[in-house]
């Protein structure tokens, strides 16, 4: 590849911080197979980290303690998490609920999203809470934004069209996915100001409403978003793009939990022949692989320096996480 993501090579005199990634499945020669995308896997080692893929088979949610260290988890695109492991009874809208007509349609229209993977979503909810347990860096795209929001206590529109009502303060409905064209489809997102991802894309964003082009593929979407976390982007229907923990936000010091509804790392210019290129659309879209891999970095060095034997103060959960 002709594109650097990183300034200077990564240090391979030293033990690189491990970062967890949990395979996605599908079908090859009528068997099953593991796979995560390249993209991911690119930036993580380009910024100086070692991808560890986690496979999504049987039993692998009982055998987590086998992965550690465990300096960061990058969770990724995959199914629809299961509708039964968040409430949306209290929600303001609860009574919009899909009807089961309704359901049987979204799952015509989206059959390879909409088939449940109950181990994918055990190994990753677990992994998302022990990083909300120990702050250990988490970077969530697509879906792993919506394991992480989950983990934390919210929920989840199980189908944005259907679901997400456009009301007063919105601009307009907005197209979340378009099958023809994944790589080229983009929407606008509004960059609320005082956000990593502001200071990110601060000059690219237009003057007005500090818009961004986003490129994004996913039919559910953040309906509550956790007590803990803070928008970071919304569209112009009010689905929430992006959000963070500012609380934890500081990755020279090892502290990173963030979650981008949209994909940074599939935002790149037309390249030859069909598919992306190399360049990215604007300079910001490997900011985010950029600062969590920092995170990832400076809290493997905070935790080696902890003499062995030693236990890691257990931080109180809220009462979100304890349900």
């Amino acid at each position: 590849m002709s594109m650097s993501v990183s300034s200077s090579p990564a240090d391979l005199s030293r033990v690189l911080p491990r970062v967890l990634i949990v395979s996605r499945r599908t079908v090859r020669k009528n068997k099953f197979v593991d796979f995560v995308g390249e993209y991911h896997l690119d930036l993580i080692v380009g910024y100086g980290a070692v991808p560890v893929i986690v496979p999504r088979v049987a039993g692998v949610h009982a055998l987590l303690d086998s992965f550690e260290p465990i300096h960061g988890v990058l969770l990724c695109e995959g199914e629809d998490i299961d509708p039964s492991l968040y409430d949306s009874s209290a929600d303001a809208d609860a009574d919009a609920a899909l009807s089961p007509e309704q359901l049987e349609a979204v799952r015509r229209l989206h059959p390879s999203d909409a088939a449940i993977d109950h181990e994918k979503d055990s190994i990753e909810l677990r992994l998302a809470r022990r990083c909300l347990e120990r702050n250990i860096p988490y970077l969530g795209i697509c879906r792993g934004s919506q394991v992480l929001n989950v983990a934390c206590g919210g929920s989840l529109y199980q189908d944005v069209e259907h679901e997400l009502a456009v009301g007063p303060g919105a601009e307009a409905v907005v197209q979340h996915i378009n099958y023809g064209d994944y790589d080229g489809h983009r929407h606008p997102v509004r960059v609320l100001p005082g956000t990593p991802l502001h200071e990110w894309f601060a000059g690219d964003l237009a003057d007005e409403g500090a818009r961004l082009m986003v490129n994004s593929y996913h039919h559910q979407g953040v309906r509550r978003l956790a007590q803990r976390f803070a928008p970071m982007a919304v569209a112009p229907d009010g689905l929430v793009e992006a959000f963070y923990d500012p609380d934890t936000y500081s990755p020279g010091d090892g502290r990173f939990i963030m979650g981008l509804q949209f994909h940074p790392e599939r935002m790149r210019k037309p390249g030859h022949g069909s598919g992306s290129g190399d360049e990215f659309d604007y300079p910001g879209c490997a900011r985010a692989y950029q600062e969590f891999v920092r995170a990832v970095v400076a809290y493997q060095e905070k935790t080696s320096a902890v003499p062995r034997g030693v236990p890691a103060p257990s931080p109180k959960l809220s009462k979100e996480m304890e349900r």
